[in-house]
């Protein structure tokens, strides 16, 4: 808005790969979480990810994030009655890293 001064939301660098990930089967009607490494990911870093192939029917991915330095947390859900595994191949990631984090105080 104009006037105002943000209190957070600014991205010092931002960019996008397509690492090769090959996941693991998910167990039937579970989310499980699994973990891969990622050269140059930090703690706090914000990621969003998403294959670049068809998804293998049944599966979603409910969440991403980063767990350690170099270290994502991709979390796959089945929601079908038999274990099934995740596409392998390419995953597009886009990673946006804060400017200032923590937030300061200040912030709303």
């Amino acid at each position: 808005m104009p006037g105002t001064i943000s209190s957070g939301g600014n991205i010092l660098y931002a960019w996008l790969i397509t690492p090769s990930l090959t996941p693991a089967s998910v167990a039937a009607n579970t989310t499980a979480e699994q973990s891969f490494t990622i050269p140059g990911l930090q703690l706090n870093d914000n990621i969003n990810c998403y294959a670049l192939s068809a998804q293998t029917a049944g599966i979603g991915i409910a969440n991403c994030r980063v767990s350690a330095n170099n270290t994502m947390q991709l979390g796959f859900s089945n929601s079908t009655a038999g274990a099934l595994t995740p596409v392998a191949g390419l995953y597009y990631l886009c990673i946006c890293r804060p400017l200032d984090w923590p937030l300061p105080s200040t912030a709303a």
